[in-house]
């Protein structure tokens, strides 16, 4: 933080840059994903073939254009892929994914047990859209 007297004033003027600093490391972070994975109902366990789970830092600034995010917001997860309920009979070439975005989701998060919650949140919102629930539907159920 650098501290500065204005030149009109006579006032200090405080000028500082602010640092996102992580609460846990990746290797963490990753872990809690997959116990939140784990602690999903089996049935829907084992209808999770051929999807990627992929946590990276931050969605793109050109990702929240493309998906016309208002400014300001951000995103925790991203569902990519063909619903189940939009499958035809043979399995898709490419496996579908659902990408996780660390760094947004510790800046809304005051603690641990916080980011604990937030990770399972996210990952039921995205493996239901992967069964082809819709956002209207989550944001009644709470999610």
């Amino acid at each position: 933080m650098a501290v500065s007297p204005s030149q009109e004033s006579g006032f200090a003027a405080i000028q500082f840059t602010c640092y996102i600093l992580r609460q846990m490391d990746r290797r963490k972070f990753e872990k809690l994903v997959d116990r939140a994975i784990q602690e999903l109902p089996k049935e829907f366990r084992k209808r999770l073939e051929n999807v990627a789970i992929i946590i990276e830092d931050s969605p793109s600034d050109e990702l929240l254009d493309e998906l016309e995010v208002p400014e300001g917001d951000t995103l925790f997860g991203l569902y990519e892929g063909v619903p189940l309920t939009e499958r035809g009979f043979e399995a898709p070439l490419y496996p579908d994914r659902i990408r996780i975005f660390q760094d947004p989701i510790e800046e809304e998060c005051d603690s641990e047990d916080e980011i604990k919650e937030e990770i399972k949140t996210t990952i039921v919102h995205e493996i239901a859209h992967f069964f082809g629930l819709d956002d209207d539907y989550l944001d009644e159920l709470g999610y």
